[in-house]
């Protein structure tokens, strides 16, 4: 293949990925950690505040890469934001992986480089949260970033892929703390392709000085780069200590799973074959042409395909072992299969002699990529929030959004209208995505327990989860008129809506 025709192919592979991505982007409710992520941003928008938190949230890059996006759309507030903004940074950060396939070069070979392409254009999993406003899309971003700058210093040592590899690396960690599995798993990725290459092939050339000062200019680009972040740019330099003593709280989380814990197998699982209720999910063309990637590794022993099903196989392991899963940690090690996958259609190709066969093998692997297309439509416009699409975790409800129009109803009835008192009275997980949909209200107070709001007769709407719900009611009386809705599959919230409003809203309603 020329490179001219190589270039065209690729560009129509990258427009595929951004088509999948950027439309409808407003269309799915936001997820309770979208809202979370939403809110912090906000604050950093509105204030240019931001301080990292060790507890419970990850890293900063998410928010400040947001910034442009927002103040090229006019957005400077919290309450002028919307869903398409935020969710569009991922979403583009998602298409351009297709472009970091270039990083890998003749290693990877350009049919190669196409196939891989069209699979993370078209993956369910890859668009899926694409189109999430969390760090996991950044984070494979920079994490292919990494590797793919790694491996070309380690093809042709140079001060300048060093520097790269450095770069990526901070903003890795700056991502998630997950960043130190990367790490280890590229390092060792990197010493397993020098030891089991041909002895034919030879090693690149490279003086133990030069070495050495690479990694340390490589090291301290890392460093710099995440100070950073975590720093929020000097302002609070005890982020940086804050994004060390983070990793003990990770740690004692990873034990500690609860609604997270998985089986071994969750995660192979979940990207290889899937069913639930009729509608059948699977990349299990993927996950085969990988294996076939890795069966290549074993037979050439060549320094590429070594190195990526070694990063591939030790990062499937680390993340599986770990009790805390939630589908969206698949992608920092499912990358790594796509790639393979591309090596396998290669192949598999090759392997084949008569033309016949090859008509068959292209015939097959047309139908699992239009299979794939059908999957991410599936995903991203039809059952985008429903418990049947594998993709879909602890997800908002559409029926939530009803009571989001039922509150702007009635707030458009009466005289406050955005400044009338609502109380929100729920547990954490209850009261998210609340704080996102009730941005633009400027009286709302949440409590987790009902005997500390101090009471109810002053508010024109309440929001409850169910549990405070029942021992609220003998506090209002009859004062109120309450209506349920669905937060997340078998999550109720109850509203009440104070007599007067309802009176003025079913009023409305009748004219």
């Amino acid at each position: 293949m020329n490179k001219t025709a190589f270039g065209g192919l690729l560009l129509i592979v990258l427009a595929t990925a951004f088509l999948v991505r950027i439309p409808g982007l407003s269309l799915r409710p936001m997820h309770h950690d979208e809202a979370n992520q939403a809110l912090k941003f906000g604050r950093l928008l509105e204030k240019g505040e931001y301080q990292y938190d060790k507890a419970d949230h990850h890293g900063p890059a998410l928010y400040y890469l947001t910034l442009p996006l927002a103040w090229a759309s006019s957005k400077t507030t919290l309450s002028s934001l919307d869903e398409t903004t935020l969710r569009l940074l991922p979403a583009i950060f998602g298409a351009a992986l297709v472009l970091l396939l270039l990083l890998f070069g003749q290693s990877l070979g350009r049919t190669a480089c196409l196939f891989a392409g069209l699979f993370i254009a078209l993956s369910p999993a890859f668009t899926y949260y694409s189109r999430f406003y969390i760090q996991e899309t950044l984070f494979v971003f920079f994490i292919m970033g990494f590797i793919g700058s790694l491996w070309r210093y380690r093809t042709r040592p140079a001060i300048g892929w060093g520097l790269a590899a450095g770069f990526f690396a901070g903003m890795m960690y700056a991502t998630k703390e997950t960043s130190i599995i990367i790490f280890i798993a590229a390092a060792g990725a990197l010493l397993l392709s020098d030891i089991f290459r041909k002895k034919d092939i030879p090693a690149p050339g490279r003086s133990s000085k030069a070495l050495l000062t690479h990694i340390l200019l490589a090291l301290i680009a890392a460093a710099l780069t995440a100070a950073l972040f975590f720093s929020s740019f000097f302002r609070n330099p005890k982020g940086i200590l804050d994004s060390v003593l983070a990793f003990q709280d990770y740690l004692t989380k990873s034990g500690e799973p609860g609604f997270h814990a998985h089986s071994l197998w969750y995660y192979l699982g979940l990207l290889t074959y899937s069913k639930s209720a009729g509608l059948v999910w699977g990349e299990a063309l993927v996950m085969t042409l990988a294996c076939l990637g890795i069966l290549s590794a074993l037979k050439n022993r060549g320094p590429f395909p070594v190195f990526i099903s070694s990063y591939t196989l030790f990062t499937t392991a680390v993340f599986s072992v770990i009790s805390y899963k939630t589908p969206w940690n698949a992608l920092p090690f499912y990358i790594g299969f796509v790639i393979l996958a591309g090596i396998g259609t290669v192949f598999i190709l090759q392997s084949l002699r008569k033309n016949y066969q090859k008509i068959l093998i292209g015939l097959l692997l047309a139908a699992g990529i239009i299979n794939l297309e059908g999957q991410s439509y599936e995903a991203n416009f039809r059952y985008y929030a429903d418990p049947r699409n594998p993709y879909v975790y602890a997800q908002t409800s559409t029926d939530f959004l009803k009571l989001v129009r039922r509150v702007e109803e009635t707030a458009a009835l009466h005289p406050d209208h955005e400044r009338m008192l609502i109380k929100v009275v729920c547990g954490p997980y209850e009261t998210w995505p609340l704080p996102w949909y009730l941005r633009r209200y400027e009286r709302v107070g949440y409590w987790p327990d009902w005997r500390d709001v101090g009471g109810f007769d002053d508010a024109l709407l309440i929001i409850a989860s169910q549990d405070q719900a029942e021992k609220i009611r003998p506090a209002i009386h009859d004062k109120f008129q309450s209506e349920y809705y669905g937060l997340r599959p078998d999550v109720l919230l109850t509203l009440f809506i104070r007599n007067d409003l309802w009176d003025l809203f079913m009023k409305d309603k009748r004219q």
